[in-house]
């Protein structure tokens, strides 16, 4: 593999609500064109951080190759805007034309794209049903407050990061928290890392793409700073994924799978504060 990441920011210059030009960070974003064996899949716009793990994870998503074991080589050129993945076997993608024969437009960042193979082979996903604890919902947010630089330093990308308990062991950024979840996923498929006691924490909202791609890596919990969708919600219930959403602070929702939260940590209920509400004139 190359080790081909781009810097995530770029330096320009604005001028703000006094009439003065500051100097600033921008995310950066690119285009980077996937082929397998030569064959184009797709162009994915990225932060380019992690470009060979985007790729793998991506193909390992979209269930467009099966096993790490069919992967030779991952080389990233940036000078023509394109990674080149090489098989073991040389032919590309098996069956690329039955894989690919619908094609779902998404509401992904940027619009997303689901094929064929990857509905087809999502209901053999197989997720362990886990219990997770509200003090460790809570000690993961306090955890996850120390990652966002990037977001923190330029706004315009989502994060996403894979835990375990409370401790984040991967995080990455990306203009569209798709990509920063499939280098999450290509990171996993190198390392061989297991997701069935593994959280899923984005900035974004859980779609249903979103619950595919956690089913696809074996995480069973979802964890949201935003809000979710219908179809997101419908598809975890199929799948059995814990959805936990509008997470900060102390308040979180458990859309999905509340009877695997352990609810041992409650914040204290604050008094409602009564309305005043002015009694009836009576008549004399």
């Amino acid at each position: 593999m190359t080790a081909a990441g781009l810097a995530p920011t770029k330096e320009v210059s604005a001028i703000d609500e006094h009439g003065e030009r500051r100097q600033l960070s921008v995310a950066g974003e690119f285009p980077l064109t996937l082929k397998v064996d030569g064959q184009e899949v797709v162009t994915l716009m990225t932060l380019g951080t992690h470009p060979e793990e985007l790729a793998l994870g991506y193909l390992r998503n979209q269930r467009l190759i099966e096993t790490i074991a069919e992967i030779a080589s991952v080389t990233v050129d940036w000078e023509r805007e394109r990674v080149n993945v090489a098989t073991s076997h040389g032919q590309g993608i098996i069956d690329w034309e039955a894989k690919t024969s619908k094609r779902t437009v998404t509401t992904g960042c940027a619009q997303g794209t689901v094929f064929s193979c990857t509905l087809d082979k999502l209901y053999d996903v197989r997720l362990p049903e886990v219990t997770i604890r509200q003090s460790t919902i809570y000690g993961l947010l306090k955890s996850i407050s120390a990652y966002n630089e990037l977001y923190k330093k330029a706004g315009a990308v989502h994060g996403c990061a894979l835990c375990e308990n409370t401790q984040v062991l991967i995080f990455v950024e990306d203009v569209g928290r798709h990509n920063a979840a499939d280098a999450i996923s290509g990171r996993m498929w190198l390392e061989d890392i297991d997701g069935g006691n593994k959280i899923f924490y984005t900035t974004g909202r859980l779609t249903s793409e979103i619950v595919m791609k956690a089913a696809h890596m074996g995480i069973p919990v979802l964890l949201s700073r935003s809000g979710i969708t219908h179809m997101g919600l419908e598809l975890a219930r199929d799948l059995g994924v814990v959805m936990i959403a509008r997470a900060k602070g102390k308040h979180f929702l458990v859309y999905q799978g509340h009877q695997q939260v352990e609810f041992d940590a409650k914040p204290e209920l604050r008094p409602r504060t009564l309305r005043h509400v002015p009694h009836e004139k009576t008549g004399t």
